[in-house]
């Protein structure tokens, strides 16, 4: 943890700071921010997602004490805080109502009510992959869009959808489950109770799931447990089984996003996760699969692109939450 940049604002730019945290299951990261998206300050602490509901709000209160008090030190003002988190949040953006499998006891948890009270700052909570998808329209690899779709590829799938410069995510904040778009009809298990989802065949760990099999079927003994870093690897080495799942694993992403294309039209699809820096070759081949499946007319001023600020986005549009909310009170 630490100072990451010195910059207070330019000599007669008048600067707002925010404080934005990302919850995980493993880390709570956090950070002072300023409308720019220099980090002044940053952190990180153990989120104590599997003790209790209760040390994960202590967890939190310490992470907003340290950039108070790093604020209070510089001699800047806070306008807010954002936290993303994982779970539903209400359509106010003050509740976590539940759906965070990773954090025990995480459900109706008033927690920017919680929060506020103890720092006397304005709160704002809302889902971790829409907050790391407001980080790229807002810094990174969107900026300057409107109308972004952000989808991670990784344990599962995720994401977020942002029209006219907002997060949309349906009648009260029920949908944009982007992992869960009905994909294969009387298709696998998925854990949110449905079968054949997106994620059940086109994330990371379907890739690596449905690899093992395909070795397994063949004979093919693996030296060691393979990652979808691993079947990159054997992929660029024209390993016939990384190649065949590979090939598998793009239509799937293809034919999930290219549903997507048709009926949201957006400039940019951002697609982050790991697996997504892999190289241009994977953006690539996206590219190809969503051409296929798609209609030309909706897609044709759609542009697909990697992430790029990796795991400072959700931070940062955490961050960029509160400076929005502190622009709507004025």
């Amino acid at each position: 943890m630490g100072i990451q940049h010195p910059y207070l604002g330019r000599k007669g730019i008048i600067m707002k700071y925010a404080i934005g945290i990302d919850l995980g299951g493993t880390f709570i990261k956090y950070a002072v921010i300023d409308e720019e998206g220099h980090f002044l300050y940053n952190g990180k602490l153990p989120s104590l997602a599997s003790t209790s509901k209760d040390a994960v709000i202590g967890q939190l209160k310490s992470a907003m004490t340290e950039c108070i008090h790093f604020a209070n030190t510089a001699n800047i003002t806070l306008c807010g805080i954002g936290i993303g988190t994982p779970g539903i949040t209400d359509e106010t953006n003050r509740r976590v109502l539940g759906g965070a499998e990773n954090i025990t006891g995480w459900e109706n948890v008033p927690l920017a009510d919680i929060l506020e009270k103890e720092t006397g700052l304005p709160v704002s909570v809302a889902n971790d992959a829409n907050m790391m998808g407001l980080g790229e329209q807002a810094f990174g690899a969107a900026k300057g869009c409107s109308d972004v779709l952000f989808i991670t590829v990784g344990t599962g799938i995720g994401g977020a959808i942002i029209i006219d410069s907002k997060l949309y995510g349906g009648y009260k904040n029920r949908g944009t489950e982007i992992g869960h778009i009905p994909l294969i009809a009387n298709g696998e298990p998925c854990a949110c109770g449905s079968v054949g989802c997106l994620e059940t065949y086109a994330s990371t760990t379907a890739l690596v799931r449905r690899f093992v099999r395909r070795c397994k079927e063949q004979n093919i003994q693996l030296e060691r447990e393979p990652d979808g870093k691993s079947i990159i690897k054997l992929y660029l080495e024209s390993h016939p089984v990384a190649v065949e799942s590979m090939n598998e694993h793009w239509s799937f992403l293809g034919h999930g996003i290219a549903g997507l294309v048709n009926i949201f039209s957006p400039q940019k699809i951002v697609i982050g996760g790991g697996i997504s820096e892999a190289g241009d070759f994977y953006i690539a081949r996206i590219e190809q699969e969503v051409a296929l499946y798609s209609i030309a007319d909706c897609r044709v001023n759609t542009k697909i692109c990697a992430a790029m600020l990796g795991n400072k986005a959700g931070t940062m549009g955490a961050a960029w939450m509160a400076f929005l909310l502190s622009k709507n009170k004025k």
